[in-house]
């Protein structure tokens, strides 16, 4: 399962209070298709439980992954970074074997 740091999960809470239904979403993380390396990360807020969802709660915040997700994000950390240049998650995977400069795509 995929981990979520506390720095994220307050970025997270922040965003669920401009929410309508804020407490009844999770933070779905999930890999799909597509991006320069093959693969690309999608992170969103889902109110859908789906057959085969893990779900753990990280520091007030619950997260699903999808069960063809898992084998792509075990072990992976999902945080918030801000710099000068830019904001926004990072995801530190150990079972990419190469990504983009994005950051955002890999293989």
């Amino acid at each position: 399962m995929v981990t979520l740091t506390e720095h994220a999960a307050t970025k997270v809470r922040g965003f669920l209070e401009s929410e309508p239904d804020g407490e009844s979403v999770a933070l779905r993380v999930a890999v799909q298709a597509g991006g320069c390396s093959g693969m690309r990360y999608a992170l969103f807020f889902d109110d859908r439980q789906l057959d085969g969802d893990e779900e753990a709660e990280f520091h007030g915040v619950r997260v699903r992954v999808d069960r063809m997700s898992v084998p792509y994000l075990l072990g992976a950390v999902v945080d918030w970074k801000e710099s000068l240049e830019a904001s926004g998650f990072s995801i530190e995977n150990p079972n990419a074997e190469h990504s983009c400069a994005c950051g955002d795509s890999f293989s």
